[in-house]
């Protein structure tokens, strides 16, 4: 009697790929506890690794790879000396200071925006709660109303005087001149110039990111920024680094 293999099943959505990286790959993917910086152009190895695997293609790859440098405990551990690391955990290039610092940019960033996120959601279910009862005032009959508890009032705390300030202490005081903003100069890529490989500027917001070209179908290029968060976006968006 002979035993029969069990197929692999193929992933359905971006976390089962992360799964299936963090199988493949133990020494540079993980699911939970702290993760480790990615090498740059990771993507491309990890499209030759698995050229011959039916289960993943270059875009699933492209878009776990994504999720996963996006992650707040990926993001966290992008840090100042923190050593790169490729497929097989091999220890590459050093983080900078200017990835270090994009990297807790953005790592604030989605925090912020997760945060405003959850008061949305609570506020919208206040709202959903009011508006329930107020359609529906005798649900709660039968039951005592509950006085609210006594709230003894707070003394506002009085006003010290404020002392007038001498003409020789005003002249005194030095306004801080405000800093100057420095506006970096785009320079449009040359013709030929946009190709895998080749160091970019990527103008996602109001500053430009250095990053790296990894793919580049018609218009549209697939990069990889300093943080290691790989982004599609359109070549008009690039400039010279």
């Amino acid at each position: 009697m002979t035993s029969q293999v069990e197929p692999q099943v193929k992933p359905h959505n971006v976390k089962e790929v992360v799964a299936l990286l963090a199988e493949q790959f133990p020494l540079c993917f993980s699911l939970a506890g702290a993760a480790k910086p990615l090498k740059i152009g990771i993507f491309q190895d990890l499209a030759e690794r698995l050229k011959d695997n039916p289960l993943v293609s270059k875009t699933m790859l492209r878009q776990a790879l994504r999720v996963y440098t996006s992650s707040w405990r990926y993001l966290d551990a992008v840090k100042e000396g923190v050593h790169r690391i490729d497929l097989d955990g091999v220890d590459g290039d050093v983080i900078d200071v200017q990835q270090a610092e994009h990297a807790a940019s953005s790592l604030a960033e989605s925090k912020a925006k997760a945060l405003e996120a959850r008061k949305a959601k609570q506020a919208a279910e206040r709202a959903k709660a009011k508006a329930a009862a107020a359609a529906n005032p005798g649900a709660d009959a039968g039951t005592a109303p509950v006085k609210p508890a006594y709230k003894k009032p707070v003394a506002k705390p009085t006003a010290k005087p404020v002392k007038p300030v001498s003409a020789e202490k005003k002249s005194q005081q030095q306004v801080k001149p405000k800093p100057v903003e420095v506006v970096q100069e785009l320079v449009t890529l040359a013709p030929g110039a946009l190709v895998a490989g080749a160091k970019v500027l990527v103008k996602l917001g109001a500053s430009p990111m250095p990053a790296t070209v990894i793919e580049v179908v018609k218009q549209d290029v697939v990069v990889q920024l300093a943080s290691g968060m790989v982004v599609k976006t359109h070549s008009g968006s690039l400039y010279k680094a």
